[in-house]
């Protein structure tokens, strides 16, 4: 068994609408000692996409760079798969199940890989470093320096620390650049992927030493089966529950307690902080009408958000017995006590009507306008096990091959993706009418900003006033490539 730790430096934060530019990824015994050299690539930013100015802002990568240093996906995806899917591997990072993994799953299925298995075939699993922070923070602080950041409140203090009439407060921070900076741990290049990648393996070593108790216990909880062994609805029990949902002031911790069944199986936990007696009453309409309400809504006056989340079993969620709060002041860490969970916790024993108003309000769920570009329908199903088989034809398939390529898809989903697989990868392979209906997409998602993306003219204003206000010598360069790039595949005038 190895550890595999990776990140990603991407052109955006919408996995499906941006592209990965940076992969960088570092194996490892299961010391946390490396093994081997490290995979550092850059990868080609497709031409239809117009980069997040943000997101180049921070990394530094052009599209430029990225297209004359890097390899297409078609070619990423095969180095990915011969030197990072070895068998028994645990594929892991710093917040890569909520952020790189799905970068990952798009562009595997955008190129015919099956979006999953790379995360469970041959004895794989994933991990994520992030959780494991939070926890140990919450439960076990012990042996390690936290780090705090600024953060601004509106307010009508007006004394010191008043900033425009706001007020400078102090609040916790999980951020690698922070731990590492407050622990003395080499992390020179931040949002550089293969500096992240080694900052990332440093903080698990520290952890692994300074509480290595709760490093395994959090390490074998990555299974699934052993969360729902302790979270389930069959054995209903509170359970301590870290995720980045719940409040900075009590450490992402809280008591959680299982009530009723979320989607694919998973589980809707109910925040013990919090008494449920206020929610009881109200109408099936009404309770979705709280869950799925707007940012808009829940900003109003008056507005109490329900205090639900989803567990998500694959996900590898952080969760515990209860039995770790009573060890190392736990229940202090998190600003909670016994009788408190234990009178919420029975409130919600006594009135089972709720728990199925709960179900019912969450199958409410309003509905999305179907998505019809083929991009971004990886979640609309699984792909057939026959269609597999044809996937495989064309990731194999030479560029001659791929121009007279009919492979009969049941999936039309992947019906709509050859032909922009070919563009992206192969543009010779593409035939006349493929060439056409390919140029009227890029030009159409360019000009006119669609599936997330600024149109152009609003591209180029915003880079104007970014201008502005990034005035040191390396953004004004940055800003001026993206500017170049901008005019190189379109001319928006």
């Amino acid at each position: 068994m190895t550890f595999y730790f990776y990140d990603l430096e991407t052109s955006g934060i919408n996995p499906r609408a941006q592209r990965i530019m940076q992969f960088a990824g570092q194996r490892t015994d299961m010391d946390l000692n490396p093994i081997g050299e490290p995979q550092n690539w850059l990868v080609k930013i497709t031409e239809e996409i117009l980069p997040d100015p943000e997101a180049v802002l921070i990394t530094g990568i052009t599209p430029q760079k990225s297209i004359d240093e890097g390899y297409s996906e078609a070619e990423f995806l095969k180095l990915f798969c011969d030197e990072v899917l070895q068998p028994d591997t645990v594929i892991c990072g710093f917040n890569t199940i909520r952020f790189d993994d799905e970068f990952m799953r798009a562009t595997l299925w955008r190129n015919f890989y099956d979006p999953y298995e790379w995360q469970w075939q041959d004895g794989r699993s994933r991990w994520d470093l992030l959780d494991v922070v939070r926890m140990v923070r919450a439960l076990r602080p012990e042996g390690v320096e936290w780090p705090f950041e600024d953060r601004i409140e509106n307010t009508e203090y007006h004394g010191a620390q008043d900033v425009l009439g706001k007020k400078v407060v102090k609040v916790p921070s999980n951020r690698l650049e922070l731990i590492t900076k407050a622990n003395g741990l080499d992390h020179d290049n931040a949002h550089d992927a293969l500096n992240d990648v080694n900052a990332t393996i440093s903080v698990a070593k520290m952890l692994k030493s300074k509480q290595p108790q709760m490093f395994e216990y959090l390490f074998k909880m990555r299974d699934k089966k052993r969360v729902k062994e302790l979270v389930n609805l069959d054995e209903k029990k509170p359970f301590v529950y870290t995720s980045g949902r719940y409040e900075s002031g009590y450490n992402k911790t809280t008591v959680a307690f299982p009530i009723t069944s979320g989607k694919n199986g998973n589980v809707i936990a109910y925040d013990l902080r919090y008494d449920p007696t206020p929610f009881l009453n109200l109408s099936e309409e009404e309770l979705s009408k709280n869950i799925f309400a707007s940012w808009d809504d829940r900003k109003k006056d008056g507005f109490v958000k329900l205090p639900i989340k989803e567990l998500q079993y694959n996900k590898c969620p952080a969760v515990a017995p209860l039995g770790v709060l009573t060890q190392n002041n736990g229940w202090e860490h998190i600003s909670l006590d016994e009788s408190t969970v234990d009178r919420h916790m029975k409130i919600l024993l006594s009135n089972p009507a709720f728990a199925e108003k709960l179900r019912s309000a969450l199958e409410q769920r309003p509905d999305y306008q179907s998505e019809f570009d083929p991009d971004f329908r990886l979640y609309d199903g699984f792909v057939a096990d026959k269609d597999k088989t044809k996937m495989r034809a064309v990731r194999v398939a030479e560029e001659s091959q791929l121009v007279d390529m009919n492979l009969d898809f049941s999936d039309s989903r992947l019906t709509g993706l050859l032909p922009r697989y070919k563009a992206r990868n192969f543009p010779k392979s593409l035939t006349k009418d493929e060439l056409d209906e390919w140029n009227e997409y890029k030009g159409n998602r360019i000009k006119n900003g669609i599936n997330g993306q600024l149109p152009v003219n609003e591209y180029v204003s915003k880079l104007g006033l970014l201008a502005t206000t990034n005035s040191d010598e390396k953004s004004q360069f940055l800003i001026q490539e993206l500017q170049l790039y901008a005019e190189s595949i379109l001319d928006y005038e």
